[in-house]
């Protein structure tokens, strides 16, 4: 799976919990998830899980913690599938 496709597959799963629906537009690697995109702190748990379920990977807490941005979960996960 290209970085493009995880890319992709990461924007659908972020989608629904997304509160700033511009910033959903013009979404990019370096967009900052609960800055820019405004999705809740306590949500992330949830984007994770979806992550984690759609990729078939087991993401580690402290990896987590190092996510940021839109590109931080498209490395995370690329690296993470192997």
């Amino acid at each position: 799976m290209s970085e493009e496709q995880i890319f992709e597959q990461v924007v659908k799963i972020l989608t629904p919990y997304v509160k700033d629906e511009k910033a959903l537009a013009s979404i990019s690697g370096e967009t900052n998830i609960l800055e820019d995109l405004k999705v809740n702190s306590a949500r992330l748990v949830d984007v994770v899980l979806a992550f984690e379920d759609e990729f078939d990977i087991e993401i580690a807490d402290e990896d987590v913690d190092s996510v940021n941005t839109v590109g931080d979960c498209v490395s995370l996960i690329a690296r993470t599938k192997g």
